[in-house]
């Protein structure tokens, strides 16, 4: 029989179980912060009807999408997981309460060209606040909360969200007279990090503004006070009003939600999804790493499920790249080790004709909370104990015809190598005062990021 060599598909990947409880750890920070504020977990079908997922897409996205054929139906996997919830809130209205707060942990697939850092199949974390006809501003507030809760607990301390409003970008281009070239525009001002302001002014030119103007626009987006630069222009457009009155909500209720000054700022040169977002929008940026470009994005929308249903559902949501995340962190180095990787605390090593006592003794330590696995191979004494440091097992239990006599068990720690018998209860009380179950899943605490 002719063997076929096992591979991974490029854009795919896989975990050794090291790296898996430390993506694991991840994840697990994600849901407890998001249920702490109150979110809800939903899941969807990777697999829709294809005309469900491409009912707002474009070509690029028909080109990225994964599209299949089954019988007479025609499919595809998911792309993202608003779409998906887009199409479950229109379905599920009748039973939602609303606001409706959902996250939802999943993988999603993108048929692109796999690159550094960029996968074809990878996680997202996402959470929206789905309102029914109306959303109160507030609710934007929360999000830059959460995401810094997030990243302060994985253990990431050297992170900025950046904040804008699209409504104080509508609101200046009507001011200034340039609506009509708004997309021209925000092409430009979106090169500002990259070109400076020399090229962009350029390039503003290029889509017909004065020189004037482009000036004045540039001095309002680059200034390092935005909220005065704002203030100055307030009573002279009423749609700019708005934004500007929408924005110092915002930024208004961060420190009460528990937002330090350090991990946010105003930056109104950004301006994610030009057709999708209508309120505020959100980029985070590791600080020592801005090359890897947002990490966390996301923002207020007007309509969700417009292409599902008649009835008006605003919403705010912001989305996790899981995956991405990951590798960035493991690229440079910062996952900490400190992460429990072993499949269990306790090995049971039986030693003689005893399995039945210990398996009696596993039931004691799993009751008590201990993960515990029992070694059935009949094996030597050294196998067994290698078998244990290969997986990293921090103790071994060793049970033979003396400890079965006596009702007792060995403990041993097997990193120094101290052995005390104790009664399984009691090895599950000095297991369970030992092991690290509370360790951050990335390095330090801001000092290496």
């Amino acid at each position: 029989m002719e063997r076929i060599k096992p591979r991974t598909l490029s854009g795919f990947m896989e975990l050794l179980p090291p790296r898996q409880a430390q993506m694991d750890a991840i994840m697990q920070v994600l849901r407890e912060t998001y249920a702490l504020y109150g979110f809800a977990s939903i899941d969807t079908p990777i697999i829709e009807a294809a005309e469900v997922l491409l009912a707002k897409g474009g070509g690029e996205t028909e080109k990225q999408i994964y599209r299949f054929t089954k019988g007479d139906s025609d499919l595809a996997l998911r792309f993202d997981l608003t779409v998906p919830l887009a199409k479950y809130v229109a379905a599920n209205y009748g039973q939602l309460a609303f606001p409706f707060r959902r996250f939802q942990i999943g993988k999603v697939y993108r048929g692109e060209r796999a690159q550094r850092g960029r996968f074809r199949e990878f996680y997202q974390a996402d959470i929206d606040v789905i309102g029914d006809g109306s959303l109160a501003v507030a609710n934007e507030a929360e999000m830059p909360a959460i995401i810094c809760q997030v990243f302060q607990r994985l253990g990431l301390e050297r992170f900025c969200i950046r904040i804008n409003n699209r409504k104080v970008l509508n609101g200046l281009f009507d001011y200034l007279g340039i609506a009509d070239k708004a997309g021209a525009v925000m092409n430009a001002i979106d090169k500002l990090e990259k070109v400076g302001r020399e090229k962009v002014t350029e390039l503003l030119v290029e889509a017909g503004l004065t020189e004037s103007t482009a000036a004045e626009l540039l001095d309002i987006l680059v200034s390092p006070e935005p909220i005065a630069a704002l203030e100055a222009l307030y009573g002279r457009c009423e749609s700019l009003d708005e934004g500007i009155d929408a924005l110092k909500t915002v930024t208004g209720l961060l420190p009460g939600l528990g937002v330090p000054e350090d991990k946010w700022r105003v930056d109104l040169t950004i301006a994610r999804g030009l057709d999708y977002y209508t309120g505020t929008v959100y980029e985070t940026t590791l600080l020592d790493h801005p090359e890897v470009g947002s990490v966390c994005s996301g923002g207020r929308y007007d309509n969700l499920a417009e292409y599902y249903t008649d009835k008006k559902l605003p919403g705010v949501g912001v989305s996790i790249g899981v995956t991405r995340l990951f590798y960035i962190l493991q690229e440079q180095g910062l996952l900490s080790d400190e992460i429990p990787a072993a499949p269990c605390e306790a090995l049971i090593i039986p030693m003689g004709d005893v399995m039945d006592y210990a398996v009696r003794c596993a039931a004691a330590l799993r009751a008590a909370g201990v993960r515990t696995q029992v070694y059935m191979e009949q094996k030597k004494v050294k196998a067994k104990f290698a078998y244990a440091d290969k997986l990293s097992i921090p103790y071994a239990v060793v049970v033979g015809e003396d400890e079965q006599a006596a009702g007792t068990v060995s403990l041993k720690d097997l990193a120094s190598g101290e052995q005390i018998t104790v009664t399984a209860d009691r090895a599950a009380a000095i297991i369970n005062d030992s092991t690290n179950l509370t360790a951050k899943p990335v390095k330090g605490s801001g000092k290496t990021i």
